[in-house]
């Protein structure tokens, strides 16, 4: 496989670690480990989890737009939770971005993440076409 085209948000991050925020291969796209970060680097909203998931999704919604696909064409999502009795405020910011569109979903708690105010990251993979 090939990388033919990606996105970058050219934050601090990727030029740190040489990383896409996405990436489509053929029919494929790929989006990194995703949070809630505002423009200045920020969390999102912190200690909402659904806001957070929803900001995560909408910021992957982007990417996956920007390389030819569709929210539609998302056929999984990874949730790292650092606290999985928040799985509730999760799974129902999954539901309402997703939708009757229902795309595999694995949910599953990490010891932390790049930063503590940060209380979801999310990774997802679309098939175009």
């Amino acid at each position: 496989m090939t990388i033919d085209a990606t996105v970058s948000t050219g934050n601090e991050w990727e030029r740190r670690y040489e990383y896409s925020r996405a990436v489509r291969s053929g029919g494929m796209i790929f989006t990194t480990g995703t949070v809630s970060m505002n423009d200045d680097a920020s969390a999102y909203v912190p200690d909402d989890g659904y806001a957070q998931a929803m900001r995560c999704l909408e910021i992957i919604e982007r990417a996956v737009v920007e390389l030819g696909g569709t929210k539609s064409d998302i056929v999984r999502s990874r949730f790292y939770v650092t606290d999985i009795a928040r799985a509730d405020e999760f799974g129902r910011a999954h539901k309402a971005f997703f939708g009757e569109h229902a795309p595999c979903l694995t949910m599953v708690e990490v010891a932390r993440l790049i930063d503590d105010a940060f209380l979801i990251e999310i990774e997802c993979e679309a098939v175009v076409g």
